[in-house]
């Protein structure tokens, strides 16, 4: 058993990208606003490391809203086919605008364009609307490269917790608590 949870996580998600039949990087996000309304979508992630978990965003959504009103976020990833899950909690900053700008640069040429039709998270009177939005960004960026618009970049979760979740039978499932502290992570069980 390894007790760096960095190691851990990169075994697991190694095996639900191998099992897992769709998205095995997809995560829920949790957020809360300035009035300590909850939130949680699912978002893609798209870099890990020691430093944190990283996912990309128009920054003007309502996720950046409330990442902006309160920068703490909790993570959850669940792979059913292994019957595991991963939670996160920790602090949230911007990821460098050198990553949002590679990170973009690897996306399709659709979902770049996408990026600067929506305003995402606003109101939308009609489909066709956000459609038409689209086609002007592919004839603005017509025969030359799409620049990553300057309201969407990446987020950093860093955390200050992360617990494993696997699942025994009658229920008696197997925790594992790390939480970090001044001289690295703590590492413990929980009760299921």
């Amino acid at each position: 058993m390894t007790t760096d949870p960095f190691q851990l996580f990169d075994a697991w998600f190694a095996e639900a990208r191998a099992s897992e039949p769709n998205d095995s990087n997809a995560m829920a996000l949790a957020t809360v606003d300035a009035t300590g309304q909850p939130s949680v979508r699912m978002v893609l992630l798209k870099g890990h490391g020691p430093d944190g978990f990283v996912f990309y965003t128009n920054r003007e959504s309502r996720k950046a809203g409330d990442l902006a009103a309160v920068p703490k976020a909790a993570l959850l990833f669940h792979w059913k086919s292994l019957r595991r899950q991963i939670r996160i909690e920790g602090t949230v900053s911007w990821a460098s605008d050198a990553e949002s700008d590679a990170y973009f640069a690897s996306r399709s040429r659709d979902s770049q364009l996408g990026a600067w039709a929506s305003d995402q998270s606003r109101p939308l009177d009609a489909r066709a609307t956000f459609e038409v939005r689209y086609e002007e960004m592919r004839a603005r960026f017509e025969g030359g490269d799409v620049p990553r618009p300057p309201h969407w970049g990446g987020y950093r979760v860093t955390p200050a917790r992360i617990e494993f979740w696997q699942d025994r039978a009658h229920r008696l499932h197997e925790r594992r608590l790390f939480s970090r502290t001044s001289h690295g992570w703590d590492e413990g069980l929980l009760y299921p």
